[in-house]
């Protein structure tokens, strides 16, 4: 995928709930509201991430009393889960196995990561998040479906 600049990016998901097991427990659910894989690329920093956060608890997926997408998280009080996703800065475009060449290093996504759930959380009282590059297995029903991959 070609971008102009950097933009953390952000495949959020519509669900009716999510739980993320670690190690065969449960380490964080939420009901109603928005699951959020996040993927760190090199040129990404704080900026970004706070701008997404945002957008994120901003954008309108949910269904209003007529039934079009005019409600945001902050409207509905729903849950947010914030999971590193490491794939979502892949570059498929040749060949038929994925380069990571464009993701940002381990220990800089992982405090990138980390500053993203802080952002939400000093925002936005239901927030749950995974485990930086923990094999996590993720449970959700996703509503809709409902899926949008936010550039920010």
């Amino acid at each position: 995928m070609s971008r102009l600049g950097p933009a953390l990016r952000a495949l959020i998901q519509r669900v009716d709930f999510a739980r993320i097991y670690i190690d065969s427990r449960m380490h964080g659910e939420i009901n109603q509201g928005i699951l959020a894989l996040i993927g760190i690329e090199k040129p990404d920093n704080v900026e970004q991430a706070d701008a997404l956060v945002q957008k994120i608890l901003s954008y309108r997926i949910f269904s209003d009393a007529d039934g079009k997408m005019n409600l945001s998280l902050k409207n509905i009080g729903g849950g947010l889960m914030l999971v590193s996703q490491f794939t979502l800065a892949a570059d498929t475009n040749k060949g038929l196995r994925p380069s990571f060449s464009s993701a940002m290093p381990p220990d800089e996504a992982a405090q990138l990561f980390q500053y993203t759930v802080d952002a939400a959380t000093k925002d936005y009282p239901q927030v749950v998040s995974g485990v930086f590059a923990a094999d996590m297995k993720i449970e959700l029903l996703n509503n809709g479906p409902v899926t949008f991959l936010l550039e920010n």
